[in-house]
């Protein structure tokens, strides 16, 4: 599979952009035509430029309304292709990609059509052109590929294609009936792969602000590139996307993005020609090891007194560092003071702050070669004489993501830490592990946050949730290991007061900003928390729950007394309460009760404006 990516997709002047590219490892480009005409060289310069990168320019686009169109502007639309037709030959490219016609004054007789594109294919044949044509979504006539198809087969010249668009065909609610049975190798000019959520609305719209890479969306990429495969396909597949985000966003993070996502996609898939025999998968995540913290000094006092209200102590110092062990239930929350340290980097950018999260992986070592593979970098640990030496590789914003064995005959702090005499025990107030890490991420790092954990863990990803807060909607998408024991909502917004925000203003990054414990007693676990330290809820919500769910007010009074809320659906039921901020993080007590799944978002408003009015205090 060769690779390439439109210039389209990612920000920056063209030279930018080809650079991204060739760091990314993309082999190709397609020069959107805005972009050649804004640079400040010629064609010639850009192809060197390409050159010089490693880059082959495969394709110069986009033409419109080719076919079907009235006297003067068939005769105009002839010339105009002369003349880009000479530009595509000092860029050193042999392809030239149309789009169907959205003019309602076009013809919608395809034989008119067929007969102006078979022209148009006479003049790219002499000059050793391939011509693609697309059907765009919003055209006018032909809106389906296999209406472009159709129209393709009645053209019927060696230098007239298809260009099949992932976009286009699945917004459209296309199947791939027509590619599977019909089209064949020879009659495709490009392949352009790019996904996009599952949304209703106008496709031009969609189409121009909410693409993105493949897997970051809902379409069936996979079973696309699938059918390829199976036909013997072995060209370029490209990126063509249009995401407000990726625009905004640094091109070679963007670029970096794009080709993890196109190895994704090649691993997701097989082919005769290849050696493996299924998709590749990633390595099974069984829980999460143990958060730890970045603090200095009496700057995590805050933090420490809220954690020793929710039942936590400190069980182990390190051996050699100034890093202290909080444990409870199988909850380890590690303190990390070490003056030199990746902690100590991270506390002197965002202040106290989570700086690193480990996974339990069933497979550490495929999990690395994974990461490798997804470009994903590395980062060495300064482990000391007899310590262990935990791999990590960098996760979301500027934190950590460390990988030990879930099969490890001893435990991390068995090793590399001290018990603390004189502890008793570590049952705290019955709080038993980690129900969910909430990661708060810029909108131009939600996708490639989502795809991250999706690529690289094997996690599914939750179609999204919209959670109104005071000052705007905060967009939620969880991501989930396969038995669903570790769950990671990620949260963003573009509403610029809203929480997601001020979390991302107050930190100065991604990160985590949400801490969620299970216990089996909520009542219980929330009798040692002081009411100064809990996130009061208005007596009005309680009112609400009891006329929706028909709660004995007894039970409404206790739920009250404690700032406990309350949800169930079809599959149980489901008790949690919050505790204030504490360096713009929270904590969150969770009961849940028969097979309930979700987090209680229908609370989600209640508790966002609560926090609101904490902040202003």
């Amino acid at each position: 599979m060769k690779t390439a990516l439109a210039t389209v997709t990612i920000s920056g002047t063209l030279r930018e952009k080809f650079e991204a590219a060739s760091k990314a490892g993309f082999q190709g480009v397609e020069i959107f035509e805005n972009d050649l005409t804004q640079f400040d060289g010629t064609p010639k310069d850009a192809r060197r430029m390409a050159q010089d990168l490693g880059l082959e320019i495969i394709a110069l686009q986009p033409f419109r309304d080719m076919e079907g169109m009235p006297e003067p502007m068939r005769s105009q639309k002839a010339s105009m292709l002369q003349h880009k037709i000479d530009v595509a030959h000092e860029l050193g490219t042999n392809r030239l990609l149309f789009c169907s016609n959205v003019q309602p004054y076009s013809s919608p007789d395809r034989d008119v059509c067929a007969a102006d594109l078979f022209a148009l294919a006479e003049i790219a044949k002499k000059e050793g052109i391939m011509l693609g044509y697309e059907a765009l979504a919003w055209g006018f006539h032909i809106k389906d590929y296999h209406d472009a198809w159709d129209l393709v087969k009645r053209v019927d010249h060696p230098n007239l294609g298809i260009i099949l668009d992932t976009f286009h065909m699945f917004s459209r609610g296309n199947t791939l009936d027509v590619l599977r049975d019909e089209i064949p190798l020879n009659k495709i000019a490009l392949v352009q792969v790019a996904d996009a959520p599952s949304l209703q609305m106008d496709v031009l719209q969609y189409s121009r602000h909410f693409r993105c890479f493949p897997g970051q969306g809902d379409m069936p990429v996979v079973e696309f590139l699938q059918v390829l495969k199976d036909k013997g396909f072995d060209d370029y597949l490209s990126h063509e996307i249009f995401n407000d985000e990726f625009r905004s966003s640094s091109p070679l993070e963007k670029a970096i993005d794009g080709m993890r996502s196109l190895i994704w996609l090649d691993d997701q898939t097989v082919s005769k020609r290849e050696e493996k025999t299924a998709p590749i998968q990633a390595p099974q995540v069984k829980d999460v090891e143990f958060l730890e913290f970045a603090i200095e000094g009496e700057s995590g006092e805050a933090l420490t007194n809220t954690l020793a209200q929710l039942g936590f102590e400190e069980t182990h110092k390190h051996r050699s560092k100034n890093v202290s062990l909080m444990r409870q239930g199988n909850i380890n929350l590690i303190l990390n003071r070490e003056p030199k340290s990746q902690a100590h980097e991270h506390f002197q950018k965002h202040g106290v702050s989570v700086c690193a999260m480990a996974f339990a992986s069933d497979d550490v070592k495929a999990t690395l070669s994974l990461a490798e593979r997804y470009l994903v970098e590395r980062f060495d640990n300064q482990a000391g004489p007899g310590e262990l030496n935990i791999p990590a590789i960098r996760g979301i914003g500027d934190s950590l993501v460390y990988l030990v064995s879930a099969d490890a005959a001893v435990r991390f702090f068995d090793v590399d830490f001290k018990p603390i005499q004189g502890i008793q025990g570590e049952s705290g107030v019955g709080l038993t592990r980690f129900d969910h890490i909430g990661q708060t991420v810029t909108n131009t790092d939600f996708l490639s946050a989502t795809f991250f954990y999706k690529s690289l863990f094997g996690f599914d990803i939750d179609a999204s949730q919209d959670l109104p807060d005071i000052h705007g909607l905060v967009v939620s998408r969880t991501a989930l290991s396969k038995d669903k024991r570790v769950r990671i909502p990620l949260n963003m917004t573009n509403a610029r007061d809203a929480s997601a925000q001020r979390f991302i203003q107050k930190s100065k990054g991604s990160g985590v900003h949400q801490i969620a414990f299970a216990c089996d007693d909520i009542f219980a676990a929330a009798k040692n928390i002081d009411s100064e330290k809990q996130l009061p809820i208005p007596q009005n919500y309680y009112r609400d729950i009891e006329a929706r769910f028909g709660l004995p007010s007894e039970m409404i009074k206790k739920l009250q007394s404690h700032n406990i809320m309350y949800d169930q659906n079809d599959e149980g039921e489901f008790f949690h309460f919050y505790t204030e901020e504490v360096h713009g993080v929270f904590f969150e007590v969770v009961q849940r009760v028969g097979d309930y799944s979700r987090y209680g978002e229908a609370n989600a408003f209640v508790r966002l404006a609560s926090q609101a009015r904490q902040e202003k205090k």
